[in-house]
Formats: C-alpha cells, sequence, structure tokens
C-alpha cells in the first residue's frame, strides 16, 4: 500500500479531466490558429474552456492568459509588467521561487519580512511601498507551510502606499482549497497551474485584469492578445477547466473531510514522536498542509525511510528538493536551522483517504525514532 501524501507537488489526474481531453488527443487535434474546419472545432473548445477558467477565477474571458504552468504565469506576471511599467518590484520573503527568482532578474527588488506565523508583517510591507514600485507580489497560499496571506490587506495597502502599482498573487496552492475568485478579486494578475488541482501538467493560467498591461515574455505568433505566443495546448487548457469545475463544485465538501484527516495526522505524530513541532498556525492554513519538524532528524534521510515504507512526502518545495541549503520559508521565519533541517511537507488531496493516514501514522514514528537512534 501506498500513502501518497504530497499533493502539494502534484495532484493525480481526475478521470473527467481525461475524459474531456481525449477529443483533442485524437479527432479534433486541430491548431485553433487556422482556418479550416479541423482548426475551428479546436477553436470551439479552447473558447469554451477559456470561458470556464475565467468564470472559476472571477475574471473575464479576454483577461485569462494560457501559460504552460505556474511558473510561466508568475514569470509574466512580475516580468511582464516591469517591461511595461518599470518600477520596484516588491515579494515576501516566502515566495515560491518562480516568483523569488523572476524578482531578483530585475533591478531593485525588495523582499519584505513575515512574521514567525509566516504571514506577511504588513508594516514592513508598507515601508517598502512609493509611487516608484511597479509590483506587489503576495501569493495566497505557501507552497510549503500552507499559511494564507491576508491578501485583501496587502491590496488595500498597495492601493495607499504605490498607486502606479498593481498586486500579483501566486495561487498556484490555493485554488484547490480557497475561493480564489473571491479571496484574489483585487489582484490585477492571478496565476494557476492546472496539476495542482487535479488537471494535466504543463498547463497554466494567468489573470490580466482589464487595464493591466504586461509586455510578453514568449514572442512568435502574437497568440492570447500578443500577451502569450506558441502554439494552444488545447487538450490540456480543455483538461485544466474541467479540473476547475470539479475542483470548485466539491472544494466545500473536500476541504471539511481533508481538513479531518489532516487534523487527525498532524495531532497523531506531535503526540507520537516527542520533540516534534508545528510550523505555523494551523488555524490560517489550507486545509491540506501538514508541516511539521522533527529535531535531530535530518529531512532527506527521513524521507528515504518513509518512501520505503510507501509515505510519500517532502522535505520542502518539490522544486528545491534535495537541496541541502535549509528552506527559504523556514528562514524567513526564524525556524533555527537544527529543526528546519528535519522538516516534513505532508500534503494531503482530493483522493486522501483514512487509510493514508493510518499508514503514515504507523510509518512515520518508527522511522524519526531509527534516525534518532542511529
Amino acid at each position: 500500500m501506498t500513502a501518497y501524501l504530497d499533493h502539494a507537488a502534484t495532484t493525480p489526474m481526475r478521470p473527467e479531466v481525461l475524459e474531456a481531453m481525449m477529443p483533442f488527443l485524437t479527432e479534433r487535434f486541430g491548431n485553433p490558429s487556422g482556418s479550416h474546419a479541423v482548426a475551428r472545432e479546436a477553436r470551439k473548445g479552447l473558447d469554451e474552456a477559456r470561458e470556464v477558467v475565467a468564470e472559476c477565477l472571477g475574471a473575464r474571458p479576454g483577461e485569462i492568459v494560457f501559460t504552460a504552468g505556474g511558473t510561466e504565469a508568475d514569470n509574466l506576471a512580475i516580468v511582464g509588467r516591469y517591461r511595461a511599467h518599470p518600477g520596484r518590484v516588491v515579494c515576501t520573503a516566502v515566495e515560491h521561487h518562480a516568483v523569488l527568482h523572476a524578482c531578483r532578474s530585475l533591478p531593485e527588488p525588495c523582499t519584505a519580512p513575515v512574521r514567525p506565523d509566516g504571514v506577511v508583517d504588513l508594516a514592513a510591507l508598507a515601508e517598502l511601498l512609493d509611487e516608484t514600485v511597479s509590483v506587489v507580489s503576495v501569493m495566497l497560499a505557501n507552497n510549503e507551510v500552507g499559511t494564507v496571506q491576508p491578501l485583501a490587506d496587502v491590496v488595500e495597502l498597495v492601493r495607499d502606499r504605490a498607486p502606479n502599482a498593481v498586486v500579483h498573487t501566486d495561487a498556484v496552492q490555493a485554488f484547490p482549497w480557497l475561493d480564489v475568485a473571491a479571496l484574489a478579486a483585487g489582484a490585477a494578475l492571478v496565476a494557476v497551474s492546472a496539476h495542482k488541482f487535479g488537471g494535466p501538467k504543463g498547463v497554466g493560467a494567468l489573470v490580466v485584469r482589464e487595464g493591466v498591461t504586461v509586455e510578453p515574455v514568449i514572442h512568435g505568433g502574437g497568440q492570447e492578445r500578443d500577451r502569450r505566443s506558441g502554439t494552444y495546448n488545447v487538450a490540456g487548457i480543455v483538461g485544466m477547466a474541467a479540473a476547475m469545475q470539479g475542483t470548485v463544485s466539491r472544494r466545500a465538501e473536500t476541504v471539511a473531510r481533508v481538513r479531518i484527516l489532516r487534523d487527525r495526522l498532524a495531532d497523531g505524530l506531535l503526540t507520537a514522536i516527542p520533540d516534534a513541532t508545528e510550523t505555523g498556525d494551523r488555524a490560517n492554513k489550507i486545509a491540506g498542509n501538514c508541516h511539521l519538524a522533527f529535531a535531530g532528524v535530518e529531512s532527506e534521510a527521513l524521507l528515504v525511510l518513509l518512501d520505503g515504507g510507501g509515505v510519500c512526502a517532502a522535505a520542502g518545495s518539490a522544486c528545491t528538493s534535495g537541496a541541502v541549503e535549509p528552506s527559504h520559508v523556514l528562514t524567513a521565519m526564524g525556524v533555527p536551522p537544527a529543526r528546519a533541517a528535519g522538516a516534513l511537507r505532508l500534503s494531503l488531496g482530493s483522493t486522501s483517504t483514512d487509510a493514508d493516514i493510518d499508514l503514515a501514522l504507523d510509518v512515520i514514528p518508527p522511522a524519526v525514532e531509527r534516525l534518532r537512534s542511529s
């Protein structure tokens, strides 16, 4: 038996998603940029998917830019906005590397600190804001520790202190658990990635609100209203739309069920393992995130033992798996290096079951004890 507890890295594709994609992988294979009948069939599927994605994100169809995933969407938002309106870029210290590295590629990047619970320090952020700022990026939910940021407060702060800036939010981890359409309504730029909520890998979207301009980072045929060139991944886009519909329609039920599983997992591990601590405030996390740290344990060694016991987990972001340096998220939160070295991210999803939790509770405590005694 295997307990897959790494949904923050990627999720299994929903059955209805594959069903929706299949026609566009077979008989409806056309390039939607063409003018003949086969192309028009693909265009119809693309247009219908765009309407669904827009509705699920609280946007208009013309505000949706399809990308190859969350990383590209983040880069288009930050670099594209900077190219259109040069100015200082500001982000939090706990952003995904897609945001951090995009910001650091530009002149004068500024980083706002977070509190020990992982929430952005709004007073410190305010000190960084003025009329020279072009874009402020604050993720809606953190990919490592699951902390939810006060995005509405950020939007209001930027509106008051940085009149020439727009707010971008990386909502990649948030969409399965939170009403992004409502919570990100004030953000000018919103990024999502399909494989985080039961869709295919290699496809994402960026909301670019009406009146906000971004320069393309990929040049070519001028697709997406000259904002992102390249032949459309029609099957992937259709799959993302189907995954969004399924996620939104069952989100409340999934959140309630998974939160119970997550709490049982976290409480069980904290009870069974001495000197274990929970990272961040559980009351202000997405329902699928369980992040713990164990003193006297190295994360990579622990992951090897867990994998051998059938538990799939992570030490942090899947993009930095195998990194020797401590997590930048935990460092920003002030977690001591010795404890951060023993971090474990267990992320649940819509397919998680009681059996997954049972196996994790059976496997993880003896694995930690074995490493501590070796």
